[in-house]
């Protein structure tokens, strides 16, 4: 099993779970965070951090696997993060808003650190 980051992310990008991750498996994009499967190592500490409920097991996933996909493919391509960066100014206008990955999700790597 591993950790997965999913939908809610987008444009949100609080960046809490970054810190408590002892293996540094998280990657950041323009304006959505992945975790890598291959490096998780399922302790689960991430999840309750996320405040918006975007970090869930990989047992939760799509029945395709969609999530599982999406974290391993931009893992591979965008910068590593370590540190918690300053989330969207504008993330509490996008928390509860749906099919944000389809409609805003940007392909684009993150800064890293």
């Amino acid at each position: 099993m591993t950790y997965i980051v999913t939908d809610a992310c987008v444009k949100c990008k609080f960046m809490d779970c970054v810190e408590v991750c002892p293996v540094d498996c998280f990657y950041e994009g323009e304006n959505f965070l992945v975790i890598a499967p291959d490096e998780c190592i399922d302790c689960g500490v991430c999840e309750p951090e996320c405040p918006i409920d975007a970090i869930k097991p990989d047992t939760e996933d799509e029945p395709d696997g969609k999530w599982l996909q999406i974290n391993a493919s931009y893992a591979k391509v965008w910068p590593n993060i370590t540190v918690k960066g300053t989330p969207p100014a504008d993330r509490e206008e996008w928390e509860r808003v749906e099919n944000k990955f389809e409609n805003h999700f940007s392909p684009n790597p993150g800064k890293g650190s």
